[in-house]
């Protein structure tokens, strides 16, 4: 969902921009918001690799990434970090703005009768906010967050576990995302085909491996 479906990035750097302004952090930090967040992206992302291989937990994640940030600026608040954890999670999943060509291809697909699900490593606190406020949540039948489950992607376990839920064949399966190691890799492991969604060329020889760098290229494929 997020980042291939949900603008993660955008909705992001919105609520962030709030909480940067509300509390003066670029004179904390002595920098602009444009090198803030740039510098907080990399540790997100990093520390959200970290949260689905299991080496940290959702706890660390949700204040370290923020904490980290600050460091990085030579500004040590640790309670503060834990109070932007809380108000981020309180204002992001409000957020609206979709992945260009998002809805265009859920049409698409729905009057192609393919059955669509989402697989999230997000936190559920905030997933099914996401869902509801960006007017998603009645193209899915099934909403599988793996903190529901206690196994994150790419642990093989999460995609049979979809697979069940769907009762759909190995062969039926489908994984459209944008991170190759969570999204890609789980699906091909559990012998589906994956679309990866990326401007970023990636090899694999795999026969039912695709890439494409656009949302409506999936009008092409399926």
């Amino acid at each position: 969902m997020d980042h291939t479906l949900w603008d993660f990035d955008k909705n992001s750097r919105e609520a962030i921009l709030h909480l940067f302004t509300e509390d003066t952090i670029r004179l904390s930090c002595n920098t602009e918001f444009d090198t803030f967040i740039n510098v907080y992206e990399t540790i997100n992302r990093e520390l959200w690799q970290q949260y689905a291989l299991k080496y940290i937990t959702k706890e660390e994640l949700r204040y370290q990434r923020f904490y980290k940030t600050f460091l990085y600026f030579n500004f040590d608040n640790i309670e503060l970090a834990k109070r932007w954890a809380d108000d981020y999670l309180t204002i992001s999943p409000y957020k609206t703005h979709l992945i260009e060509g998002t809805i265009d291809v859920l049409n698409y697909l729905t009057q192609k009768n393919y059955i669509l699900h989402i697989i999230t490593n997000g936190f559920k606190e905030v997933q099914h906010i996401k869902l509801e406020t960006s007017a998603l949540k009645a193209f899915f039948h099934h909403i599988i967050i793996s903190e529901d489950y206690g196994v994150n992607k790419p642990d093989i376990k999460i995609f049979e576990l979809a697979q069940q839920l769907s009762e759909a064949k190995n062969t039926e399966c489908i994984m459209i995302g944008d991170n190759y190691e969570t999204d890609i890799l789980g699906a091909l492991n559990a012998d589906w085909k994956a679309i990866y969604f990326s401007c970023i060329p990636q090899q694999n020889s795999n026969t039912n491996f695709y890439q494409i760098d656009t949302l409506a290229l999936i009008k092409d494929l399926l």
